[in-house]
C-alpha cells in the first residue's frame, strides 16, 4: 500500500535525503520548502512555500498524510542572547518550533480520526544540551523536544506514533561554512568520537526505520544520531 509522506525542508540536506529515501522505497512523497523544487525522481510533488508565512496553501494542497516529517529548520550562528535581536529570535522560533506545531496540529486531526499515523520531528543534540547552537536555536530545539514528548503521551491512545531524531554535526548546505578555510569542520570531526561528521543519508535511514511501524512499542523517543558527541 502506497503511503503518503510529507517532508518539510525537502529542497536540500536532511529533508532532501529523507524525501529521496521514501521515494526509493515506493512511497508518494510531498515536499515543501522556500527554495525551488529539488531534482528528485519518482512519485514526488513539491510546493514552494515559506513556512513562516500563511500555511493554508499547504493544507489545501495536501489535506492528509500518513507520515509527517517535520524537518525544516534554520541555524542561529551560535549567537548568545545579547547578540540576538527580537526579530531574529522570533524568526527562528517561527521556523524551528511554531511551524512544526501548526503543521502537526493540522495533520494530527486526520491521524486521530483514522487511528493511524507517524510523526517524526527533527530535534537536535541542542534539544538536550547547550553548545549545539546559540540562545535561539538551543531554546527552540529544547521546546521541540518537549512538544514531541507531550504529543507522544497525549496521542498514544489514538495509535499515532511520535518520534524525534536528534542529529549532531551533519554535513549539509546549512553547515557549508564550517568546511571553508578557517571553519570548524576539522575540529568538530576530531571532537566527535567516531571521528567524522554524519551524512544526511544516515539520518534518512533512521527516519525510514522509525516510519516502518516495526518500532511499534517505541513512543516519544528522541533518538540521538550524533557520532557519540553527547557521550562526553
Amino acid at each position: 500500500m502506497t503511503r503518503t509522506v510529507l517532508v518539510t525542508g525537502s529542497a536540500s540536506g536532511i529533508g532532501y535525503a529523507q524525501a529521496q529515501y521514501f521515494l526509493e522505497n515506493g512511497d508518494r512523497v510531498y515536499g515543501v520548502d522556500k527554495a525551488t523544487c529539488p531534482p528528485l525522481e519518482g512519485d514526488f510533488h513539491f510546493l514552494q512555500l515559506d513556512l513562516s508565512a500563511d500555511l493554508s496553501p499547504l493544507f489545501t494542497w495536501l489535506p492528509t498524510v500518513d507520515i509527517l516529517c517535520n524537518t525544516a529548520g534554520i541555524l542561529d550562528d551560535y549567537k548568545p542572547l545579547l547578540d540576538v535581536s527580537d526579530k531574529e529570535l522570533e524568526g527562528l522560533f517561527g521556523i524551528d518550533f511554531f511551524a512544526t506545531v501548526k503543521i502537526t496540529r493540522h495533520y494530527l486531526q486526520d491521524m486521530v480520526a483514522k487511528q493511524a499515523g507517524i510523526i517524526i520531528n527533527m530535534c537536535s543534540i541542542a534539544s538536550f544540551m547547550a553548545g549545539g547552537g546559540g540562545a535561539a536555536y538551543t531554546s527552540a530545539k529544547h521546546a521541540l523536544a518537549g512538544f514531541t514528548r507531550q504529543l507522544a503521551l497525549d496521542y498514544a491512545k489514538d495509535k499515532v506514533q511520535v518520534f524525534g531524531i536528534a542529529p549532531g554535526a551533519v554535513q549539509t548546505a546549512m553547515t557549508k561554512a564550517d568546511f571553508e578555510p578557517g571553519g570548524l569542520a576539522d575540529w568538530v570531526a576530531s571532537e566527535t568520537p567516531i571521528g567524522r561528521w554524519s551524512q544526511p543519508s544516515e539520518i534518512a535511514e533512521l527516519t525510514g526505520f522509525l516510519a516502518t511501524g516495526k518500532a511499534s512499542s517505541m513512543q516519544g523517543e528522541i533518538v540521538k544520531i550524533d557520532g557519540g558527541w553527547s557521550l562526553k
